[in-house]
């Protein structure tokens, strides 16, 4: 078998399956008069504009989210090399956590999480 053979069996593939999935949308499509006029969610109803605003109160609890996701961020390769490093690495890590911790804790009591 050519070694360019798998490659075009895998092309025809991936063309049949993009085929296949647009003939589905094109079956269950609300209607071409209603995409045409509504392309916010694809054709369906909207229940709101689509630029409106998100409420003021989101914003912290974001930047609270992305805190944490930093704090993933920099565990994952912490978590690789502490074996190698020791206790150094485990007072760093602690250092780092106690840095976020005093962030979520400022946040508690400004009343970033309280919701109403």
């Amino acid at each position: 078998m050519s070694p360019y053979l798998s490659v075009f069996i895998v092309l025809g593939a991936c063309a049949a399956g993009i085929g296949g999935l647009y003939l589905f949308g094109r079956a269950v499509m609300v209607g071409e008069e209603v995409l045409e006029v509504l392309p916010f969610q694809s054709g369906w109803q909207p229940e709101e504009h689509a630029l409106s605003r998100f409420h003021a109160r989101w914003y912290p609890l974001t930047l609270l989210f992305l805190a944490f996701d930093v704090e993933m961020l920099f565990m994952y390769p912490w978590a690789v090399i502490v074996a190698e490093k020791g206790a150094e690495a485990i007072v760093e890590m602690f250092v780092f956590l106690a840095v976020l911790i005093a962030g979520v804790i400022w946040a508690w009591r400004e009343g970033a999480l309280r919701w109403v």
